[in-house]
């Protein structure tokens, strides 16, 4: 659930100004993600595929702080109707996460389809979300993509997971394509690595659990406000090589 930080006699809905969208938060980082900025006081629109779930209910109970959007983010028309409905909204973070992963195999198994899947979600969507919804971050706002130290070249000195890593790596390109197109835009852009976590996607032996990782992924964002350029660093705020 998320912990409020109502204080009494006062609607923190009126008191808080910041506003941030939160791309992918039915569970896991995303989840996570959207209760912590909603806990600190930042009016917060997360998106899932599907109604209901945790994701709702924390909704329901954050006094205004926290809304649920509809959107399956590989698909056009679903991006281009989410921007239709938020037409005339402000933003000071526009956050995407996003992330599948299809098994350890060697790449010369891997099915084109599932290839194409992998790519397409982990790499090819984020961008397009970006693109579609960059015009409603504000100026000085921060533009920011949930990345992995998996699509680190330099650190990829261990066997395993090739299609992810190299999904990541692609997304960690397009990101820096984006950011030398839009070099003057005057948002802060980051790609964050949050480290190896316990959720569906990081498995249940990962060292560390989202409720202790994705504050400290927020203290960066917050920490980087009104910083131009493009930065790829992990939940310390330290860089990753690329």
């Amino acid at each position: 659930m998320l912990n409020s930080t109502h204080r009494e006699g006062v609607d923190v809905s009126v008191t808080s100004n910041r506003q941030a969208l939160v791309i992918g938060a039915s569970r896991g980082l995303g989840l996570v993600l959207a209760n912590e900025l909603a806990r600190r006081d930042w009016r917060v629109t997360a998106t899932a595929r599907r109604s209901g779930g945790e994701l709702q209910a924390n909704a329901d109970a954050s006094n205004g702080l926290l809304e649920v959007e509809s959107l399956e983010m590989t698909s056009s028309d679903e991006l281009a109707a989410l921007r239709e409905r938020l037409a005339g909204r402000r933003l000071d973070l526009l956050f995407v996460n996003a992330a599948i992963d299809r098994g350890n195999l060697p790449i010369g198994e891997v099915p084109t389809d599932m290839f194409t899947e992998v790519m397409v979600t982990n790499a090819l969507s984020p961008l397009r979300t970006l693109e579609a919804l960059r015009d409603l971050v504000v100026p000085g706002g921060t533009v920011a993509v949930m990345s992995s130290e998996q699509g680190s070249i330099t650190r990829n000195t261990e066997d395993g997971y090739e299609l992810y890593k190299a999904s990541k790596a692609a997304l960690n390109q397009l990101m820096r394509s984006y950011a030398t197109r839009y070099a003057d835009d005057g948002r802060t852009k980051l790609l964050i690595d949050p480290g190896h976590n316990r959720t569906r996607l990081g498995g249940p032996d990962a060292p560390l659990a989202a409720e202790q990782s994705i504050p400290a992924v927020v203290d960066v964002l917050e920490a980087h406000i009104g910083a131009p350029g493009l930065q790829f660093l992990d939940r310390h705020g330290e860089t990753v090589p690329w």
